[in-house]
């Protein structure tokens, strides 16, 4: 496979690497050090390469919103109401990023936040990979233990990503990471005339603030049901009557056998992504408060430009113990992965 880094742009005095590789299919992953984000996945198109993913020119622009853009997420993400929560028989208080009492994705110093120290692993004929590792602080970012993590990705020549999250900490502390990608897959400007699926048959309740009640929402006979593949456009069609006038969900996800949670399929170009993960929940946005000053590298930001579709625990888990344990003992290693099935 063909691998490069290079420095990409200077952000905080700091440089800013972009670490790529292609393979013999001319599938191309680009990630950068700063927040781990993914900035590029490439197929190859009749009009060239096309970027799956939505992404920007300069690292600036991907941290002067509040959306994340393809970029790592952790300690946890999602929302923990209140920014506390119980850990050990200890009461943890947690920085908020979101209002006066939400800590969201990891808070404001969370793995989006900082850069990466990263390296290119091609010792492996069959995949190639890049590593990224930082260790996270208590003293920073608010979590109990300081925090040695790695974001791995992947590309093999069978066109499949995979992204594996490892972690290991000095005290208990929760560990819930995710990528925030958000991926168009055609040639129009909007998502509305793909098609997705989602092993879901229900999604999450949540209060005003988007904190989980711990209640479930059947998905069936509603906008909401994927389950069978549903066009996007029609599904945001049906939610212009809510504040959000589309999709800002926690779906519960049951993974299939070979741990496929949803598929996101484009009719008309014929690519697709399709997405495995062993976790039992995924985040689906689209978009819908984009904004006309976002510098996205296929123009400025509006509605329904992506989806982000970003597989996790369910969130908020310290107040639902029913929705999982992302509870980290301290000195032990936990890993998490998330793979991208692409076709084109």
């Amino acid at each position: 496979m063909k691998t490069a880094a290079n420095h990409w742009d200077t952000y905080q005095a700091q440089a800013v690497t972009e670490y790529a590789i292609e393979n013999k299919n001319g599938v191309k992953l680009s990630i950068l050090s700063w927040g781990a984000t993914l900035h590029k996945l490439t197929v190859p198109s009749a009009n060239g390469d096309k970027n799956l993913v939505l992404s920007y020119h300069k690292m600036a622009d991907y941290l002067d919103n509040p959306f994340y853009v393809c970029m790592g997420i952790g300690r946890t993400g999602g929302r923990i109401g209140g920014s506390s929560f119980e850990l050990g028989g200890k009461t943890v208080h947690v920085a908020t990023n979101e209002g006066d009492d939400t800590n969201l994705h990891g808070g404001p110093n969370g793995f989006n936040t900082v850069n990466w120290d990263g390296e290119i692993d091609d010792s492996d004929p069959a995949e190639t990979k890049i590593i990224l590792s930082h260790t996270f602080k208590s003293s920073e970012d608010s979590f109990p233990g300081d925090m040695q993590a790695k974001m791995i990705y992947s590309l093999d020549d069978h066109d499949h990503v995979n992204l594996k999250f490892e972690a290991s900490s000095t005290e208990l502390t929760l560990f819930n990471p995710t990528l925030h990608v958000y991926f168009n897959l055609s040639d129009d400007q909007l998502i509305s005339g793909q098609t997705l699926q989602i092993n879901a048959q229900e999604h999450l309740e949540v209060t005003d603030k988007k904190i989980p009640t711990g209640n479930m929402i059947a998905n069936a006979d509603t906008p909401y049901d994927f389950a069978n593949g549903q066009n996007l456009g029609q599904a945001i069609r049906g939610l212009q009557g809510i504040p959000e006038k589309g999709f800002d969900d926690l779906f519960h996800v049951e993974p299939a056998a070979d741990g496929t949670i949803a598929k996101l399929s484009d009719p008309q170009s014929n690519r697709a992504v399709t997405i495995k993960s062993k976790r039992n929940g995924l985040v689906v946005f689209t978009a819908n408060s984009f904004t006309s000053d976002m510098k996205l590298t296929t123009g400025p930001g509006q509605p329904y430009m992506g989806v982000a579709l970003e597989a996790q625990t369910l969130s908020d888990t310290p107040h639902h113990p029913n929705f999982g344990d992302v509870s980290l003992p301290a000195g032990e290693t936990q890993s998490y992965e998330i793979s991208y099935d692409v076709t084109y």
